[in-house]
């Protein structure tokens, strides 16, 4: 088994089948989603005839939720799928960031505080920027310098009362989950593991537990739980003495028509996994990491193997796009990255430059 190749498969980049930009967040389970404009290209490959404006207008349509439902991370969801992910996943976020909040010197009572000022001034539907948003606490004599701000917001949508709405020009905005979301059926501790274990594994599969756990921000315990709930609809293999899950339904074979794909920089083929060794050699991390502080470069993916960097510079009308290989390209390798550029041109609805 191709760990790599059956990755791109299953998380669909390779051949991708989906129509609609809530198919592509429902089968993963969740889209890491900090990096708002990579995240929507993230979306777009994945889908057989996407573009840019349709990403977006799936997201003022509410089929498609921006939050913070894992790992204190900015992730897309389904709307069916956000509170159940929530009430999982929230508590040990909050957690862990007891420290954090500590050192600000935020505490519960200001919590709360903060949640009454967004639930009265967000009500009847309205949305709000950041920088409002902002504005509201500081009015309300609540502190928001050094990152307090932040972490208010971060915690109002851990807690279930905001997420992010539709998209005010180049501003996000904040509205209330419940009046932005149709309220969903509660899942069971033992089947949000399950489901959790389940949608990830399918999606992300081939993949380890500690994978899961990395993803998920689960404990061990739980995400081993998660898997054992899920056993039905998985299968296992043992490869290089460790412990792979996938999908019982999983092809043997995986058909690539494209050799070559421009990911965004927190795309979940990165990301998703605790161990990257079966698309990244240990020897690039820090070209894909040049700062060390957590921000990933775009990749370039050839045969499931992460080969160079790209980016993107946009000059009257046109986007520019030049790629920083590993190693030489051979032609029909330029010829797929010319393909593979094109195909992001006419996702942003610009004509592409390559140098």
């Amino acid at each position: 088994m191709n760990i790599a190749l059956s990755r791109l498969a299953n998380q669909g980049i390779a051949n991708p089948t989906f129509d609609e930009p809530g198919d592509v967040v429902t089968w993963l389970g969740a889209l890491q989603a900090q990096d708002y404009l990579g995240t929507l290209w993230a979306i777009g490959l994945r889908m057989t005839n996407a573009n840019e404006r349709r990403i977006e207008q799936a997201i003022a349509d509410r089929t498609i939720v921006r939050t913070w439902p894992m790992r204190g991370t900015l992730h897309f969801v389904a709307p069916q799928d956000v509170r159940w992910l929530l009430e999982l996943l929230a508590p040990r976020t909050i957690t862990k960031s007891a420290g954090r909040y500590r050192q600000l010197e935020l505490d519960e009572a200001t919590f709360t505080r903060s949640k009454e000022v967004f639930a009265n001034a967000l009500q009847g539907g309205k949305q709000l920027t950041r920088d409002e948003m902002v504005q509201l606490l500081e009015q309300a004599n609540i502190a928001t310098a050094s990152q307090r701000g932040y972490h208010i917001l971060g915690r109002s949508a851990l807690d279930g009362l905001i997420c992010f709405g539709a998209p005010s020009g180049k501003q996000q905005t904040f509205t209330l989950l419940d009046e932005w979301v149709t309220p969903t059926n509660r899942l069971a501790r033992d089947e949000a593991l399950a489901e959790l274990a389940r949608r990830y594994f399918t999606s992300h599969g081939p993949a380890m537990l500690s994978d899961f756990v990395w993803w998920s921000g689960l404990t061990i315990t739980d995400a081993r739980a998660g898997v054992d709930l899920a056993k039905s609809h998985l299968d296992q293999a043992m490869i290089e003495g460790q412990r792979y899950w996938f999908s019982a339904a999983m092809p043997s074979k995986k058909d690539h028509s494209d050799p070559l794909y421009l990911l965004p920089g927190f795309d979940e083929y990165m990301l998703g996994y605790m161990d990257r060794r079966a698309s990244l050699d240990a020897l690039h991390t820090k070209k894909i990491q040049p700062g060390g502080n957590g921000v990933f470069s775009p990749t370039i993916v050839i045969d499931g193997k992460v080969t160079g960097t790209w980016k993107r510079t946009f000059k009257k009308g046109m986007v520019v796009i030049e790629l920083a290989p590993f190693r030489p390209l051979t032609p029909a390798e330029i010829n797929a990255f010319s393909s593979a550029a094109h195909r992001y041109g006419e996702f942003l609805g610009m004509p592409v430059v390559l140098p």
